[in-house]
């Protein structure tokens, strides 16, 4: 899951390479070096906050697995006493 934080961080600091890069400024400038890990940390957290959404909907899907599974299985067990 780290992968996905890292993947996050490297885009929010090609989005800032990619901005100076409209705006044909120098890409690494001395004085505005503290930018980058900042784009970093906003793209990192970005990654972080979609990994506990994609955590949240696996869960919900498994936990909608588990009843339809369920429900499956109590309907084949009266559809067996019901033949009996």
């Amino acid at each position: 899951m780290v992968h996905k934080v890292l993947f996050w961080s490297g885009l929010g600091i090609a989005a800032r390479l990619w901005q100076l890069g409209i705006e044909m400024r120098p890409l690494f400038n001395r004085e505005s070096l503290w930018v980058y890990p900042v784009y970093a940390g906003i793209g990192g957290s970005f990654g972080y906050w979609l990994m506990g959404v994609e955590h949240r909907q696996y869960k919900y899907l498994a936990s909608r697995r588990d009843t339809l599974l369920e429900k499956r299985a109590r309907r084949k067990e009266r559809e067996e006493a019901e033949h009996s």
